[in-house]
């Protein structure tokens, strides 16, 4: 299965995601710093800050890790909607690939590339600008 998340919602493409990986199909998906997440930016921002800045006071080594590149960041999330601590979540888990972009491999499939709904929300973020925000400073 093959999504392309050209301002689609982080969640849907998420939740459908996890839902084709544990089915045993291979997902990609295309476009992730063009995917969005709707509401308020500075409070999504505030969220993220927090989830990153997480620390276990006793080993800091052991603390949850949050990406700030947008592939490995949607890869995450997606990883959060799957029983990762069981054998199945990880299978899943391993079929999800996530690219910046549209790779040269996937350029001649992304006419069949399933295509999310548009929001009708003009609030929103961009996983672009979210990860610039959390401190990534590469190309996209």
């Amino acid at each position: 299965m093959i999504i392309n998340g050209e301002g689609a919602r982080l969640g849907r493409i998420a939740a459908v995601a996890a839902k084709s990986a544990l089915k045993g199909e291979d997902v990609v998906i295309l476009n992730a710093e063009k995917i969005i997440i709707t509401g308020n930016p500075k409070q999504i921002l505030e969220k993220y800050k927090a989830r990153r800045s997480v620390k276990n006071k006793a080993d800091p080594e052991k603390s949850p890790k949050w990406p700030r590149r947008p592939d490995m960041l949607v890869r995450r999330i997606v990883r959060g909607m799957l029983p990762y601590d069981k054998k199945t979540g990880r299978l899943a888990y391993k079929k999800i690939k996530v690219f910046i972009g549209i790779p040269s491999e996937f350029s001649s499939k992304i006419g069949e590339a399933v295509k999310m709904e548009m929001p009708t929300n003009n609030v929103h973020i961009t996983i672009n600008e979210l990860s610039r925000e959390l401190g990534w400073y590469g190309k996209a």
